[in-house]
């Protein structure tokens, strides 16, 4: 069994463009978000309380593991043993937010008890690794989120088939920035992707999100890595009355008004973080000060300056 190195932090992600439509095949953007963290750890007191969630994710491995489907190597006797003792996940993370908690959990797990060779593990191995033991928290998982907190790294995905490091470029500081607005509301995940795939039945949506939604996503990336705010500025914008026409069962009922006023006033732009329903949303301005003005009654936190 390895020693626990209870220094070892697993940071939340957050994706800055590529909600639903990568899973149609379109690029996804997304970033370690170090605000939000967790770790592996015991209680203090010595405690031995078992905890609930650690337990029914090594009884979810454990079945897999018994019936040969399991993908990786794993100590699962550690792992027993050490939920016996009182090994909990310390995480300041929130759930339902959309800023991967269930992945940093899985990224601690895998780093503390996997047995591979580590030369076998490649990007697009540990990704199907992941997508497996997420696949616990929400029915279905593409693993990129624990991948982004194990890896600690901003991940570029191109397609289905390249996936891979990036490097986020610098922006100068400016009055303008990319933001976050917090609805104050968990959701989950799993019910908001269904809808998705059970609208993507249709032919027309489908249609609609393959020619017009993954474009407008694909050029949000290029204009940020290439830092050509001007048009990132008019593509967000673009990306957001998009989502505000054809997503609005994941836009909260509370946030649509706001939602709108931001296309119609052009002070700012917001759009999904993750699934939607909840958690955050994502924004962008030309003037950040305005909108903390605008937005007096919502607690934002800027992400980057420009």
């Amino acid at each position: 069994m390895k020693d626990l190195i209870p220094e070892k932090k697993f940071y939340s992600k957050i994706i800055l463009f590529g909600e639903y439509s990568v899973i149609q095949n379109s690029m996804a953007l997304l970033i370690p978000y170090s605000l939000f963290e967790g770790q592996l750890t015991f209680r203090r007191d010595n405690t031995t309380v078992i905890d609930p969630e650690l337990k029914a994710f090594s009884l979810y491995l454990k079945q897999l593991d018994d019936s040969g489907q399991l993908n990786f190597q794993f100590d699962q006797s550690s792992f027993e043993f050490d939920i016996s003792q009182g090994l909990y996940f310390d995480s300041t993370i929130p759930q339902g937010y959309g800023v991967g908690s269930s992945g940093a959990l899985a990224a601690a797990i895998f780093d503390r008890y996997e047995q591979e060779s580590h030369s076998n593990l490649d990007i697009k191995r540990l990704k199907a690794i992941f997508a497996q033991m997420e696949s616990h928290f929400h029915g279905s998982s593409s693993g990129v989120d624990p991948l982004i907190s194990y890896l600690n790294s901003p991940i570029l995905i191109k397609n289905r088939n390249e996936i891979g490091p990036v490097s986020i470029p610098k922006f100068k500081k400016g009055k303008g920035g990319i933001f976050l607005l917090n609805t104050k509301r968990s959701r989950k995940t799993e019910p908001l992707v269904n809808l998705f795939l059970e609208k993507s039945r249709n032919e027309s949506y489908f249609n609609l999100c393959e020619d017009v939604l993954k474009p407008i996503t694909n050029h949000c990336i290029d204009n940020f890595l290439n830092v050509n705010i001007e048009l990132l500025l008019k593509n967000f914008k673009l990306l957001s009355a998009f989502q505000h026409e054809h997503f609005s069962p994941m836009i909260p009922k509370l946030y649509r008004d706001v939602w709108s006023e931001g296309l119609s006033s052009n002070d700012y732009s917001l759009k999904l973080c993750g699934a939607g329903g909840g958690g955050f949303l994502m924004g962008i301005t030309d003037d950040f000060q305005k909108v903390k003005h605008v937005l007096a009654a919502h607690e934002l936190r800027l992400l980057l300056s420009f």
